[in-house]
């Protein structure tokens, strides 16, 4: 079985930064792709930005330029850091990542997700 658990949610100001954190834990050979998804209520779970083991990254426009993904692959850790954020960055962001065993299986996996608050 695979964990994945976020940290580093919290309440920040609009034009703050924090930076979240997700680790996985478990019996598994590696980690391929790692994503944030964001939802906010309401509205559907969106992807937010995505790095693949060899670290190449995407983001979704509204925070380019804003966001960084990076990713300790020794530590099986993906970080989020977010600057200059807004309230419309007000969401539940959610660790995924595609984990693979050492015969090829692969499966995805969510974390249980972190709350991010923008106060204005």
């Amino acid at each position: 079985q695979v964990q994945l658990v976020e940290s580093g949610g919290g309440l920040v100001q609009a034009g703050g930064s924090l930076r979240l954190s997700c680790a996985a834990s478990g019996t598994f050979f590696s980690i391929n792709l790692m994503r944030w998804h964001r939802q906010a209520p309401g509205k559907q779970r969106e992807l937010v930005a995505g790095i693949t083991s060899g670290g190449k990254t995407n983001y979704v426009r509204s925070v380019e330029g804003r966001f960084t993904i990076s990713r300790d692959n020794a530590k099986n850790t993906v970080f989020l850091q977010m600057n200059s954020l807004k309230s419309e960055d007000e969401a539940g962001y959610y660790c995924y990542g595609e984990v693979a065993d050492s015969g090829g299986y692969s499966w995805r996996c969510w974390g249980q997700g972190t709350q991010v608050t923008v106060s204005s």
